[in-house]
């Protein structure tokens, strides 16, 4: 038995809100990730299968281990193909925001979408959501959106039309929001969540094996790179920093999606508790944090990178050069040993 987290209210607005549309836009955060697309996708299938007109549209692309997802090649690139999507936003009778917060999270995307009339509608784990949406359902104590969306799909009465292809998307985006479930996952309703996918056919080791032994041989490369030339370890604050480059990432033909888990590995380190990667963008530098047991990787964000997130993975950005981000970080880490 799975306890009714979302509120009763919010279920039966998001029904009425549903049943009264048929063109729907599903939206998800800039630089896609597991969850973002095992939400967005798996929801895509739900509306499919009660015959509403549904649409999934990205800021940005996503990685090419997540392309195998099913549905993945009805996506929508918004940063290469604007003027379509501008006119699906200005048309849409509803739109789904799933996986983020605050607007700003849909970067180059964001004006498009707020600027909409369609009504919105808020479908997220990350702490601190914005006002923007009609409806929010914002859930922070849930492992994934994608876990929230097999709980709205239930609790909306629709268990049954969870297909396979539903199904696959959403056992996707709860493996990778909890690192294979070894951080935000020791709640025991994910396994039984779990268990009802694969009763509906789920093959969760071909999943894993699609996503994680699915890496091009520069990604490997880039990943030894960064680990024997890059990562630099702080011993008394059981730390580990590793910092990419773009030039550095150029050398090894970097592609959208082969940086990530990079920051996981060296929790894998003895004594190492909090594990931060910063890579160089085009007009930033995109941060991961991730953490061990009580460290809070997410107030680290917060304080120093303008990020957030969850206790023991979270992300932020900093406008810095690589050598300034660098410098605050390390300026700043005697501050949070008091909670190692």
């Amino acid at each position: 038995m799975i306890s009714k987290i979302i509120a009763e209210d919010l279920i039966h607005k998001t029904l009425k809100t549903i049943n009264q549309v048929d063109k729907i836009a599903i939206v998800v955060h800039v630089g896609p990730d597991g969850d973002a697309m095992g939400s967005s996708l798996a929801f895509w299938h739900y509306l499919m299968t009660i015959e509403k007109e549904p649409l999934v549209i990205v800021p940005t692309a996503f990685p090419n281990f997540l392309k195998w997802m099913p549905g993945s090649d009805a996506v929508m690139v918004y940063e290469e193909n604007k003027e379509a999507c501008d006119k699906i936003f200005a048309e849409t009778e509803l739109i789904f925001t799933l996986d983020f917060n605050v607007a700003s999270r849909l970067a180059m995307m964001e004006q498009a979408v707020m600027n909409s009339p369609a009504p919105k509608i808020l479908v997220d784990h990350h702490l601190h959501p914005g006002n923007y949406a009609a409806i929010t359902i914002s859930y922070p104590e849930i492992s994934s959106t994608s876990e929230l969306i097999f709980r709205l799909i239930c609790r909306m009465g629709d268990f049954s039309k969870i297909n396979i292809a539903c199904a696959e998307c959403i056992y996707t985006g709860m493996m990778t929001d909890t690192g294979s479930f070894t951080y935000n996952s020791n709640k025991p309703e994910i396994y039984t969540i779990i268990t009802e996918l694969i009763k509906i056919g789920v093959d969760k080791d071909a999943i894993y094996r699609q996503v994680f032994n699915n890496y091009s041989a520069k990604r490997m490369r880039l990943m030894g790179f960064a680990l024997y030339e890059k990562m630099k370890i702080y011993p008394e604050y059981k730390t580990a920093l590793i910092t990419v480059s773009s030039t550095e990432l150029y050398k090894f033909n970097y592609q959208n999606g082969d940086a990530e888990g990079l920051v996981n590995l060296p929790l894998s380190i003895q004594g190492i508790l909090f594990s931060v990667f910063m890579r160089e963008d085009t007009d930033k530098i995109k941060i991961s944090l991730r953490s061990q047991g009580t460290f809070p990787a997410n107030k680290v964000a917060a304080d120093l990178f303008n990020g957030g997130g969850h206790l023991n993975a979270a992300g932020g950005e900093s406008y810095q050069t690589l050598t300034e981000a660098i410098r605050k970080f390390e300026e700043a880490l005697p501050d949070y040993k008091d909670f190692l």
